[in-house]
């Protein structure tokens, strides 16, 4: 057995290694043999195929509900809400530990259900209805309020009362490994002349964390902050991939909208909030004090380490351009929820909310490269010798995320992609 900290499973789990028995984080998978789309656990380097154990998830709260885990999506799980989600943990983690025989002394069982990640396709953990992103990153608006309009002027008068953001376009999110072509637009390069339309020569990568929605709320009955854990399933890494020239243009008066439907990146494993638990901080210091819907007691904030990695071509690696962390987040996911629903607007299990991008105090914790090169003043070095203002055909951007206990890891596995050339038009 390798170590885990204190907890121990009878699959072999190496040091540093994102998925241990404290994780388990969920995804949606297929292999070669079985190409049927079915929920998977991650655990070491395999994934518990959950649909082949669903008869010995045999508490209360399950025990009834087994067909949850014979789905081709989470939704149907993440819509039970926490008292399911924490029976099917545990469960989880008695059918894993080194100390339970039931799947481990099961040869037939054990070979049907434990399959090799690298035998495992991952798809989309869930069938995302509505996609919203949110811009709750103190440091990220004042760095982009600073180019724009200047330090004075950094954040709108609005941005320290309410968690800025908008709807996004849930079609084109995708899965860890799925390609992203530069696209075509409208850009106004020169302030002077009239738009040109081409390829976009300002693609953008955005660091952010997205929470996947639990149960949702009644349409006209708007979610209370202090509630509003009751609706979070978990997370993942996401990378809102930004065209910044399209963006420039187009974004007066309603905000981004071909800038940012180009592609949106997540991660495969969705880590849930009972994972991310022990890993909770105060929350950041907020100054107006929010409106009383807005304010919850409990602190809601996560230490959570985020890392971004450029590879060209060329390499064979990545350089690590960025080094973050998701606590530099002003506004609170529970803060989010709460202010997206306040209205009355009905989220459904399976909706999708992005952080906004990342960004901490010092340029190499910045989760752009709008900000890493400063609109392009400054260029990011590579380790082959190249450098990058923003990001280039064929350039591979890889995102991590992980959780440092004592003795083990909570990780979100990668987010990456890869730039395709745009489509002659």
């Amino acid at each position: 057995l390798f170590a885990q900290g204190k907890k121990m499973s009878f699959i072999p789990v190496a040091q540093g290694s994102h998925f241990p028995i404290q994780n388990l984080p969920y995804g949606i998978f297929s292999t070669a043999k079985n190409p049927i789309k079915r929920i998977g656990v991650a655990i070491g380097e395999y994934v518990l195929d959950v649909s082949e154990v669903s008869h010995l998830f045999t508490g209360p709260e399950l025990s009834s509900r087994q067909d949850v885990f014979k789905t081709s999506s989470l939704n149907a799980f993440m819509g039970l809400g926490r008292s399911a989600w924490k029976e099917a943990r545990a469960t989880l983690q008695r059918l894993l530990s080194a100390q339970e025989g039931l799947l481990r002394d099961d040869a037939s069982l054990k070979e049907r259900a434990i399959v090799h990640m690298s035998e495992a396709t991952m798809h989309l953990p869930a069938d995302i209805g509505d996609y919203t992103d949110f811009y709750s990153s103190r440091e990220h608006a004042t760095n982009v309020g600073t180019m724009f309009r200047g330090p004075e002027n950094a954040l709108m008068p609005n941005w320290l009362y309410l968690p800025v953001g908008y709807h996004g376009r849930s079609s084109s999110i995708v899965v860890s490994g799925t390609p992203i072509r530069r696209p075509n637009g409208q850009t106004r390069p020169d302030p002077d002349k009239p738009p040109v339309f081409g390829p976009c020569k300002l693609l953008d990568i955005e660091l952010e964390m997205a929470c996947f929605i639990g149960p949702g709320n009644e349409m006209g009955q708007p979610i209370s902050a202090s509630n509003a854990e009751e609706h979070i399933f978990g997370m993942v890494v996401m990378n809102d991939w930004s065209a910044r020239d399209i963006q420039k243009w187009e974004y007066v008066p309603l905000g981004p909208f071909l800038a940012k439907n180009l592609g949106t990146s997540i991660s495969p494993w969705v880590v849930t909030m009972e994972a991310l638990a022990p890993f909770v901080i105060s929350n950041p210091a907020q100054d107006p004090k929010p409106f009383p819907y807005l304010c919850h007691d409990d602190p809601y904030s996560f230490d959570i380490h985020l890392e971004v990695g450029i590879k060209a071509e060329n390499m064979s690696e990545p350089t690590v351009v960025s080094r973050s962390n998701f606590k530099n987040m002003y506004w609170t996911m529970k803060q989010q929820v709460a202010h997206h629903s306040i209205t009355g607007c009905n989220l459904r299990p399976g909706d999708l909310l992005g952080s906004g991008t990342i960004s901490g105090k010092t340029p190499d914790s910045y989760g752009s490269m709008l900000e890493l090169s400063w609109k392009g003043t400054k260029p990011v070095p590579l380790s082959n010798g190249e450098t990058r203002k923003f990001i280039q055909d064929g350039d591979e951007v890889i995102l991590t995320g992980w959780c440092e206990g004592n003795g083990y890891r909570i990780g979100f596995g990668d987010c990456v992609g890869k730039i395709l050339p745009a489509h002659p038009i």
